[in-house]
């Protein structure tokens, strides 16, 4: 499976030694340190959306209303090019070398986005910060996974996708600021909005500089002592934090080659071949929470506007419980995913969701919904929605070998947003001008039983990766003999 001639073999006990850590101050560097990508996002995809009526201005670019559109759509698709190119090369070069990277490139383009003279200039440098953000999401997943304890990896990695709401909610609340003409004028609000991602970036790549590349991934690359040796300064640290170490059980040492390499068809053979039923499960979450999400997140506010006759003005006083609704989420059900596990969590906030969003599709179609009533559906809804979308992102990138860990997250990352471009462009037709709420209604019960049947997939398609070594749930492609702690939960 492993491409070209492998290196001599050798026995380590790397994975274990970490996943028997403690919570430390280590495990919150890295949580700060790569969790920020995820705020980044929710920042752009703010702003960016908020942007566009100002953009239209005479004092500024003076685009047209479709010209506008394609601000959000060339950062979506610099996101799905940026997760292929970047998650092949981080499985390649590795973790730490791709999230200083692709950071770099977000930073730098987003900054020059602020100084764009004309529409061109301007959709030249959001596909590219888009690029660095969709490179972001499929590095920092994979570091993420493999540094973090397995007792705690998936609660952190729920919290962290979470908290792409909290950067959207960052993102209002600068866009009330920067395009407030009594504040700034017109042409210079809107070139400062962009610099405030790359402002919180350049904190954060400071910090990176102390995250140790994974060891997981060097001890499959043939850098089997750097592995030993980063594991070892990482005990020191806890070590000077007076934290003392059980010594490790022998029997969990497994042995692997030093060559991770994997080639395109090497990658496609162990999705579709070896681990199918993974692949469909993956598949099947991302899909489902990426419809879900596109469809009400880029519509709530013609709905108010439309259905609910709310000023446009307005609309911005009900996106804070709905995002704090997403972002509560992650936060206080994550550690359920460890706990009660990955299976029933993921089919009970799936099922939920969905069960919740068909009760307030008849409540609207039946026209018992205000604004207020509305938003509160909303909330409760995505405060499990959010949870389970998290969870999506946890599975893709735990369930499949270390070696493409980082191209399987960016597969199932560019064909969810496929799907939430698709459901978005459908609800923008269901809306249409607001007259009749039979379409949209039957557009919310679309989205329950899309929700629903995600739910279901999980519960005879998951894998209780819970508490697992990543080792134990996916055996690593370069793996020669597993140790005495076989693996146990390998797919179907």
């Amino acid at each position: 499976m492993v491409d070209e001639e492998q290196p001599r073999s050798h026995r380590t006990t790397v994975p274990a030694r970490l996943d028997r850590l403690p919570w430390s101050r280590f495990h919150w560097l890295v949580v700060v340190g790569l969790g920020v990508s995820w705020i980044l996002d929710g920042l752009e995809i703010q702003i960016a959306s908020s942007v566009s009526p100002v953009l239209q201005k005479r004092a500024t670019l003076h685009l047209s209303t479709s010209q506008a559109a394609h601000i959000g759509t060339v950062y979506l698709v610099g996101e799905i090019v940026g997760a292929l190119v970047f998650g092949r090369v981080t499985d390649r070069l590795g973790r730490k070398r791709l999230f200083t990277a692709t950071l770099g490139l977000y930073l730098v383009a987003s900054g020059i986005t602020g100084l764009s003279p004309t529409l061109w200039f301007l959709l030249l440098f959001r596909f590219l910060a888009g690029m660095g953000i969709g490179g972001e999401y499929a590095a920092i997943n994979s570091a993420i996974d493999e540094l973090i304890p397995s007792a705690y990896r998936g609660r952190v990695d729920i919290a962290i996708n979470g908290t792409y709401w909290g950067g959207a909610m960052i993102g209002s609340v600068a866009s009330i600021f920067f395009f407030n003409r009594a504040d700034f004028p017109v042409d210079l609000g809107w070139r400062l909005a962009f610099l405030i991602g790359p402002a919180i970036g350049l904190a954060i790549i400071y910090l990176r500089r102390y995250i140790p590349e994974s060891p997981r991934w060097l001890m499959t690359h043939g850098r089997a002592d750097e592995a030993e040796r980063t594991v070892d300064e990482v005990e020191a640290r806890l070590a000077a934090e007076g934290i003392e170490l059980a010594p490790v059980d022998p029997s969990k040492a497994i042995e692997v080659t030093g060559e991770g390499r994997v080639s395109y068809l090497a990658v496609a053979r162990t999705l579709l071949a070896e681990y199918p039923g993974r692949s469909f499960l993956g598949a099947s979450m991302m899909i489902t929470q990426s419809f879900l999400y596109n469809a009400i997140f880029f519509s709530y506010a013609l709905v108010l506007t439309h259905f609910y006759k709310v000023p446009s003005s307005e609309t911005g006083y009900y996106f804070f419980p709905f995002a704090a609704g997403n972002l509560l989420g992650p936060l206080l059900l994550g550690p359920l995913f460890d706990s009660v596990g990955r299976r029933r969590m993921i089919t009970a906030t799936y099922c939920l969701s969905g069960a919740l969003l068909a009760v307030s599709g008849w409540l609207f179609d039946a026209g018992d919904l205000t604004a207020l009533t509305q938003t509160i559906f909303w909330c409760v809804i995505f405060f499990f929605a959010s949870a389970g979308a998290s969870s999506a992102y946890l599975t893709v990138s735990e369930i499949f070998p270390l070696e493409l860990r980082g191209q399987a997250i960016a597969v199932f990352f560019a064909v969810a947003q496929g799907a939430g471009a698709g459901a978005t462009a459908l609800f923008g037709a269901l809306i249409g001008n607001g007259h009749h709420h039979g379409p949209l209604t039957a557009g919310y019960l679309l989205g329950a039983g899309v929700m629903i049947l995600g739910g279901i997939v999980a519960w005879f398609f998951g894998v209780n990766a819970e508490r697992t070594a990543l080792e134990d749930v996916a055996r690593p492609l370069s793996l020669v003999r597993p140790g005495a702690s076989a693996v146990s939960a390998q797919s179907r």
